[in-house]
């Protein structure tokens, strides 16, 4: 199943997201080898600065998700100020379709 997770940056966190950045991306990498990464980017603000971040994982379950989830180094470091975590359903535009 496909989870997407949704992840808001506290304000004035843009230096908590720079300086974490190489350890996300990292671990974004390990799992997109592992299969499990579906898509991932940030979402922008107005500015054109990360204000956030989208992220699809294909995963058993939604623990599995969770746990995913709380172990990236954004999470780690506090740098969400909310969070959602969603089943989701690709049916457009879904490469594998």
């Amino acid at each position: 199943m496909i989870f997407t997770f949704i992840g808001r940056d506290k304000p004035g966190h843009l230096d908590t997201r720079l300086s974490n950045r190489p350890a996300h991306v990292e671990y974004l990498n390990k799992l997109n080898a592992s299969g499990k990464l579906k898509f991932a980017g940030p979402l922008l603000g107005d500015d054109g600065k990360p204000a956030g971040s989208l992220v699809a994982l294909e995963v058993a379950s939604r623990e599995e998700a969770e746990s995913i989830l709380a172990a990236d180094p954004y999470a780690k470091a506090g740098l969400f100020e909310s969070t959602e975590l969603h089943a989701w359903n690709w049916l457009f535009n879904n490469p594998e379709a």
